[in-house]
């Protein structure tokens, strides 16, 4: 296995990285003690990598699904040449059927497949794949940007910030969507703390989101996911910012299970919910939440912790990875084309106009 040779040193940015002609996707499971990069050298591997959470976040599936289609056709006309097209289907389909919920990994595969659509059968694809691969990636990059700048506009004095699961520079293709907002608001001078959900099972706030904000140098605590309520009813919190995997066509977000409890408390509170995501997000073909297809992983992921058996023996789990926010329990729906404020169905078919 290979691991890439930085210039710099690893840091929340890195998570998707092409170099010399590869894809090298920074292990996620492994965070926070230990930096390794998993090398990906076809599609199927780079399916696997979704599948199996070592990159999540779906900006970041997204782009790394598109290097995999790059993977694909490089080995597609190794095997059959001009017959390239056809040889690439079964690849593609593993791509798509990695993280069914995560919407940007279709939209980034069905833009990698119009593309195909249009090149000739007897040229070597690869390169103007790629093109267009590192195009998604760099236009994902300059979208959470600009939505964390806007995103930072909304809050309007220093206050502290709570979120959920991780939306930042690791769960997209850099800088972040939720964690994008947080990092402007700093830069801004508008924050006092981060508190981050833990994110049971996976904990991805506590190995992931800690992990950024510690290394960005932005001041964060750790809260249990139950203890969210509480935080917001001692004081000091202004706004609940988290990211989306999809949001339905009428202003519905699922996001991470746990991210329904959150906006209800911060509703009982007086709290404002923004959910930050690039438009690629934004499924119009989604009517509403219920629509929205939720994936369930394996019990074991509950039933246990660090690979040791925590719950009684013959006990059951329901795992579902993934929940539905009302569109009428969120504030603000901010992209990088601008702020849906109490969004619902005719304001984001103007937002997506």
């Amino acid at each position: 296995m290979k691991t890439p040779v930085l210039k710099r040193a690893i840091g929340p940015d890195d998570a998707v990285l092409w170099q010399g002609n590869e894809l090298f996707l920074l292990d996620q499971r492994l965070l926070p003690h230990i930096e390794h990069f998993i090398h990906c050298e076809h599609a199927k591997s780079v399916a696997q990598a979704i599948a199996d959470m070592v990159v999540r976040g779906a900006p970041a599936i997204g782009v790394t699904a598109a290097y995999g289609v790059v993977l694909a056709a490089r080995d597609a006309w190794r095997q059959a040449g001009q017959g390239w097209k056809a040889a690439i289907e079964d690849d593609l389909a593993a791509l798509l059927a990695a993280r069914p919920t995560a919407v940007n990994l279709g939209w980034a595969v069905e833009r990698m497949k119009r593309l195909i659509g249009t090149m000739a059968d007897e040229r070597e694809p690869g390169a103007v794949l790629l093109a267009e691969a590192r195009s998604i990636h760099d236009e994902d990059i300059a979208a959470n940007r600009s939505l964390g700048d806007l995103g930072a506009s909304l809050i309007d004095s220093a206050t502290s910030v709570i979120t959920h699961c991780n939306a930042g520079a690791l769960a997209t293709g850099g800088y972040g969507t939720a964690l994008g907002v947080i990092r402007s608001a700093w830069n801004s001078g508008k924050l006092e703390r981060v508190y981050a959900d833990e994110t049971r099972p996976w904990l991805q706030g506590s190995r992931l989101t800690a992990w950024e904000l510690v290394h960005e140098g932005i001041p964060v605590s750790l809260l249990a996911d139950g203890a969210a309520a509480a935080r917001m009813a001692a004081g000091g919190i202004g706004w609940v910012i988290v990211g989306s995997d999809r949001i339905a066509a009428n202003g519905d977000v699922a996001n991470k299970i746990g991210t329904y409890s959150l906006a209800l408390a911060a509703r009982a509170h007086g709290v404002k919910v923004m959910v930050a995501a690039p438009t690629s997000t934004i499924d119009m073909d989604c009517p509403s939440g219920p629509d929205i297809p939720i994936e369930s992983r394996e019990p074991d992921e509950l039933l246990s912790c660090g690979g040791k058996r925590v719950a009684s023996m013959g006990a059951e789990a329901w795992n579902p990875v993934f929940d539905v926010t009302p569109a009428e329990l969120v504030d603000a729906i901010v992209t990088e084309k601008g702020i849906v404020l109490s969004p619902d169905k005719g304001k984001l078919a103007e937002h997506m106009a």
